[in-house]
């Protein structure tokens, strides 16, 4: 049976790492079956997600992601990043300012580079949204702001706060492996959330500095996750328990954050290459 050979290029942000395409000619049939076969660590290349890079009709570029289940996600802060060093790194666009569509409106790109190579990229996540319903939650409260809530017998206090994609986010005084592994996942799919969530524990270190591991919907524990880490930001905040200017130290490294005046989020962080390459898929 013949192969379709695709190439594409490996990138991560904090380790938070996806397959990026150069859809800007040709665009790929099913994605969600191909971010399952590329995404698979044993008999693919292995990610926890493949990125489309598409054109725009209302932006400079567009981006589609898929997770790794196959399931099509909003928003990506991490992936973003990594988008504006693909386009620039690559010389597909000379801009240092990116407007760049995504499932959750346009995001615009603000590339620092060295050496003409962009080192680091701060986007502006656009403003969080709190009302439960929008997130969307089954709740009938208003907003789910340090709200008390049982889960598998166990009180939290959870935080649900949507920065174009739905997060749910618990202080707790230790980030353990049980919460992440055992908790988060049973959290994703739980009845109070109808699209799934992802999942942040989160421990305040001081008002500036914040650790955090993540239960991505649709992907597991990932590394890093950018709107993860603007929905803990928010939430800390709101709760007073940081500035609203901190680090958010993730397993890949850290983010920094800033909830302006304006309601709006600047994320900053790095992005990377991995590899280039051809998946052969049958």
């Amino acid at each position: 049976m013949p192969h379709t050979k695709i190439p594409f290029t490996k990138m991560h942000g904090l380790g938070n790492n996806y397959i990026y395409l150069n859809c800007l000619d040709s665009i790929p049939e099913n994605p969600e079956i191909l971010a399952v076969k590329m995404s698979d660590r044993n008999f693919g290349i292995g990610s926890d997600g493949i990125v489309l890079i598409l054109p725009s009709d209302q932006a400079d570029f567009q981006m589609r992601m898929f997770n790794s289940d196959g399931s099509e996600a909003q928003m990506c802060g991490n992936a973003v990043r990594c988008v504006a060093k693909y386009l620039y790194d690559k010389s597909i666009t000379a801009l240092t300012t990116i407007n760049l569509e995504t499932k959750a409106g346009i995001k615009i790109l603000n590339l620092k580079l060295t050496n003409n190579i962009v080192t680091e990229v701060s986007v502006d996540m656009g403003k969080p949204i709190l009302e439960a319903k929008l997130i969307p939650t089954t709740s009938p409260e208003p907003k789910l702001i340090n709200f008390p809530y049982e889960f598998m017998g166990e009180q939290f206090k959870i935080n649900a706060v949507s920065m174009g994609n739905p997060h749910l986010v618990i202080f707790v005084p230790e980030i353990s492996d049980r919460l992440v592994l055992e908790l988060g996942p049973k959290i994703e799919h739980h009845k109070l959330f109808p699209e799934r969530i992802n999942v942040e524990f989160a421990h305040v270190i001081d008002r500036d500095n914040v650790e955090m591991r993540v239960w991505e919907r649709g992907s597991g524990e990932t590394q890093a996750c950018g709107t993860g880490a603007c929905a803990v930001a928010v939430a800390a905040a709101l709760n007073n328990l940081t500035n609203r200017e901190i680090t958010i130290k993730l397993l890949g490294g850290n983010l920094a954050i800033k909830w302006l005046e304006n309601d709006h989020v600047i994320m900053t962080g790095p992005a990377e290459f991995i590899c280039d390459g051809f998946f052969y898929l049958q």
